[in-house]
């Protein structure tokens, strides 16, 4: 891992393409494109560890839009310095500072507006669209996942919390989310990784209850930590640091330390074990790439039927619509799982959920409300139920 800020984006992919960086390739989706990937995964011994059951499982798509204009994005991190540089410096909200592309800082750009989280968002991110690069940009990913168990009681969580505080905090809005954090009927926020469109939302949490029980990876970065208690947190975060964690039966986080672009380290994600039915996945953006998830599941998990049942989320196969035939290994890849459902979106491209149809994928359309902008796959206020 690195924090180097002169590393250009074309000096990144010839970097890939050498293997001169080989060892960041999982992390950044770029884990395994050849045929013979699976080949190349660690041979073991399934160890299938019971972790319970559940009834049910249902995902809301709160907001799948992470960003509303590519080029823009990819624009401002290859004047930032490439692909690997420190995303707190790019100079994006909440972290703008007025200096520019790549000048900024995490202490100078939340010094703007720290007084006014988590509480006065909408003058924090107004001063933030004075600040920072390109402020219409940002938008976030982040999804409601109700589980249902086997007595028939019902539990919820917020997976990520996405990145404008305007606009998560409209979707939050727009959804019931804020009510459901005041109630307390959210029991818990789960932090797949650091990531800007993922994370730096967390004010937009904080305003409606600051004390819920929040699970990180445990490689975030010394920002990383200070921005949650600088966005008003008033409890501890669980700093997940095994590769299994269980949180209820039938429920498990599963950790994968992997380097991530923009100077990210790892990322979680979770397993469902549906009764009847099978194993279900759901993933943040899913930089351990799709094999080291699948392939993982595998080995370590024991659920119903020995099978897949279903997928939800970011699976980072072409997140920039910029395709190359060596995706399609990935995407003949996903169908040795058989997965009765494919519930995609986000980082997973709208190119590659066209690929899964093509392929007679099961892929569960959405209707292309609040900005997302096509019905390829699930979008900002669908759901699915497995």
């Amino acid at each position: 891992m690195t924090d180097d800020t002169t590393t250009s984006r074309r000096d990144f992919v010839k970097g890939v393409a050498t293997g001169a960086i080989g060892g960041a390739l999982a992390g950044m989706g770029l884990y395994s494109y050849t045929g013979s990937a699976y080949d190349r995964l660690a041979k073991v011994t399934r160890q299938q560890q019971d972790f319970g059951a559940v009834r049910s499982v249902k995902v809301t798509a709160i907001s799948e839009t992470s960003w509303f204009n590519n080029a823009h994005l990819m624009e401002d991190i290859k004047k930032a310095g490439g692909l690997l540089v420190d995303q707190y410096t790019i100079g994006w909200g909440p972290f703008g500072n007025g200096k520019g592309v790549g000048k900024g800082s995490y202490e100078e750009g939340v010094a703007n507006i720290k007084k006014m989280l988590p509480n006065d968002l909408e003058e924090a991110w107004a001063v933030q669209e004075k600040l920072s690069l390109h402020p219409d940009n940002p938008g976030g990913f982040s999804t409601l996942i109700e589980v249902e168990d086997l007595d028939g009681s019902k539990h919820k969580y917020l997976l990520d919390t996405g990145w404008s505080y305007k606009w998560m905090d409209q979707s939050f809005k727009r959804e019931g989310i804020d009510q459901m954090l005041r109630s307390g009927e959210i029991e818990a926020l789960i932090l797949t990784h650091e990531h800007f469109d993922h994370y730096w939302g967390l004010p937009a949490t904080m305003k409606y209850n600051n004390k819920l029980p929040m699970y990180i990876h445990n490689g975030f970065y010394k920002e990383g930590l200070q921005y949650i208690k600088d966005s008003g947190y008033k409890g501890e975060p669980v700093k997940v640091d095994k590769e299994m964690t269980v949180i209820r039966p039938g429920m498990m986080l599963v950790k994968f330390d992997v380097p991530i672009i923009c100077r990210v380290f790892g990322e979680t994600s979770l397993a469902f074990n549906v009764k009847d039915k099978g194993l279900v996945l759901v993933s943040g953006c899913n930089h351990q790439g799709i094999l080291q998830m699948t392939s993982t599941a595998f080995q370590k998990l024991k659920y119903d039927n020995d099978r897949f049942y279903g997928i939800y989320g970011g699976l980072h196969i072409s997140p920039f619509e910029d395709w190359d035939p060596k995706y399609d290994d990935l995407v003949i890849s996903l169908g040795k799982w058989k997965f009765e459902k494919v519930g995609c979106n986000h980082c997973t491209g709208h190119l590659t959920a066209k690929k899964f149809v093509e392929r007679g994928y099961p892929v569960v359309r959405g209707t292309a409300r609040f900005r997302t902008s096509s019905p390829d796959y699930l979008g900002n206020g669908d759901t699915l139920t497995f």
